[in-house]
């Protein structure tokens, strides 16, 4: 990972244009190939960002950030404070709590449950930036990554996202769908599964384990 501290502008030219005036930020680029700019206010969340894949050229005063659209991140740098690189390994992912955990084990063991004719390939299936929860096969035999949550919100959808992004560069896995399952979707989360393809499953964790409810029900 590379992080600078810099005084910079950055605009961005796609779909839509953006622009950040002159100021003191953070740049952080990963392994992965990703590019976010930060300030000093936004917690987690970058001002502006592009995902991988992408190309980063450089030349005195000013980075180009590429897509395979088109689409361009230039950072204009007035004057740099910091420039560091470290190795940081792989990560081992995001422990799930007991009740995630489990949820992952029983679709594991029912994953028709994310769909007719679905059978489980393995599970915690290892990819460069981590492993996705599920790898399964569909009816007609396709690849689908399976990200399993409790409370299934963008930072998830997000998540997913870069594991498709990665398996659909391997041959022997491509084409690879995806599937966001959780026991409850924020709205927000669903819109931007559905605009990246990825299809949401709610998931009754209760009738998973074998749970009948008592609760009366209207009709």
């Amino acid at each position: 990972m590379r992080l600078v501290i810099a005084k910079c502008s950055v605009d961005y030219v796609g779909r839509l244009s953006a622009h950040l005036p002159l100021a003191t930020r953070l740049l952080m680029v990963k392994a992965d190939g990703s590019v976010s700019i930060h300030a000093d206010d936004r917690a987690y969340k970058p001002l502006n960002w592009m995902s991988p894949p992408c190309r980063l050229e450089e030349a005195p005063g000013v980075w180009r950030v590429v897509n395979k659209a088109g689409e361009e991140l230039r950072i204009t740098l007035a004057e740099i404070f910091q420039d560091t690189s470290y190795e940081l390994g792989v990560d081992p992912g995001l422990r799930k709590d007991g009740v995630e955990a489990h949820l992952q084990e029983l679709l594991a063991a029912n994953p028709e449950t994310l769909g007719e004719g679905f059978t489980l390939v393995r599970r915690e299936y290892m990819t460069a930036i981590g492993p996705v929860d599920l790898l399964c096969r569909d009816a007609n035999s396709g690849a689908v990554a399976v990200e399993v949550k409790r409370r299934g919100d963008i930072d998830g959808v997000e998540q997913l996202t870069r594991y498709l992004e990665l398996m659909n560069r391997d041959p022997l896995l491509a084409p690879v769908a995806g599937v966001f399952a959780a026991q409850e979707i924020k709205p927000q989360a669903r819109v931007l599964a559905t605009d990246r393809g990825i299809r949401c499953v709610v998931v009754d964790y209760d009738r998973l384990r074998g749970i009948v409810r008592d609760e009366l029900t209207l009709f």
